[in-house]
């Protein structure tokens, strides 16, 4: 059986999800994706604290809000596995539970939890996950150099669980990587302390790099960015050769690392700029293009064009080639406003070039997960 050997850490939106359904089948089964289901109004959240009070009070909304996202979420998984972090509704659980427990009775998606959060809800997760009989991973965020304080709260969190580590994986988050010789570190003593702890079932690394703001987008609105998530795992594979088990390669594809944190209902009237998004060995190429106005096609063509002509696109006739190429090859030399796709289009575009090219690269260095997948 082919094996996933890709973990995109993905928000649960309709841009990534289609994204995600629009991948060839053979790219599909060779990734396993983090979905993190977004918030739903409210301010944008922080990382890794519950806010309190709840900004989503309105629990009839909310279940009408999140019901039919995680029937969709389902119907684009379409039997394949990966995980689904909850953790922006899951204390909210009159509105959540339903929900949370259709997604593990009909689908092979594997909830995800935390050491930081709350016990109860840790409880809740792990009641779930021996309901579906797929285990559940534990997401850590790495945001800080890891102790033996964290340790042992993650053992404990195990033995809170009550599920053999044989049905657990643990997902390692270093969450934005904006250089390499910091998070390299943080990564080294994440894996060092808790990839030995217990014989997890999975272990992965993900990080993101893509940047939130683009760098000069008023006097550089085109530019390359490094890919600084792909160094920091080559950097952690490099010093770790000798590693008892894979490590297997997460990032957040072409979003930045708090896009999950952003409310889903937002206030009318977002950027009026949006970007085109290439993948590249290395970087990805970044363009900021206007979300209206009465050239608005033509620039964006432009900038796609910028990506077209560069040494590192590759032409629509080559086998490695994805839907992504070959929208932007023809947004770059269409005419008109028809064609030139909108921010979601462009979003999705950027997931599905990103996600194949991951996958062929990984391919060609002939990497292997090592993940018991069911």
């Amino acid at each position: 059986m082919v094996e996933p050997i890709y973990v995109p850490v993905l928000p649960a939106r309709r841009d990534a999800w289609t994204a995600y359904e629009r991948l060839d089948v053979r790219v599909r089964r060779r990734i396993a994706p983090l979905w993190t289901i977004v918030t739903r109004v409210g301010p944008e959240r922080t990382r890794g604290v519950r806010p309190v009070p709840e900004p989503d009070a309105d629990r009839i909304a909310l279940s009408r809000w999140l019901t039919p996202r995680v029937d969709r979420l389902m119907e684009a998984m379409d039997g394949l596995t990966g995980w689904v972090d909850a953790v922006h509704v899951e204390g909210l659980l009159d509105a959540s539970a339903t929900s949370l427990w259709r997604l593990m009775t009909g689908s092979r998606i594997r909830l995800v939890t935390g050491p930081e959060r709350d016990p109860a809800l840790q409880r809740h997760a792990a009641d779930l996950a021996f309901l579906s009989g797929r285990g559940l991973g534990v997401r850590v965020l790495i945001d800080d150099p890891p102790d033996e304080h964290d340790a042992r709260e993650l053992l404990n969190l195990v033995d809170r669980l009550a599920l053999p580590p044989s049905r657990i994986d643990l997902i390692l988050d270093v969450g934005a990587v904006a250089d390499a010789t910091e998070s390299n570190k943080r990564a080294l003593g994440a894996l060092d302390l808790f990839g030995v702890l217990v014989p997890w079932r999975t272990v992965v690394l993900a990080s993101g790099a893509f940047p939130r703001v683009p760098e000069n987008s008023e006097t550089q609105p085109a530019y390359i960015t490094q890919r600084h998530d792909r160094r920091l795992h080559q950097a952690v594979h490099a010093a770790r050769p000798d590693f008892p088990r894979a490590v297997m390669y997460g990032d957040y594809s072409v979003e930045h690392a708090f896009s999950a944190n952003i409310p889903s209902v937002r206030r009318p009237g977002g950027p009026p700029w949006g970007l085109l998004r290439y993948t590249t060995p290395d970087g990805f190429l970044v363009a900021r293009v206007p979300t209206g106005g009465a050239d608005r096609a033509s620039r964006v063509r432009a900038k796609a064009r910028w990506i077209t002509e560069s040494d590192s696109f590759r032409d629509i006739h080559r086998s490695d080639h994805s839907e992504g190429e070959r929208w932007l090859h023809a947004c770059a030399y269409g005419t008109g406003r028809d064609g030139s796709g909108n921010a979601e289009t462009w979003i999705k575009v950027g997931h599905i070039q990103h996600m194949t090219f991951v996958v062929n690269q990984l391919v060609a260095e002939d990497s292997s997960s090592g993940a018991p997948w069911e």
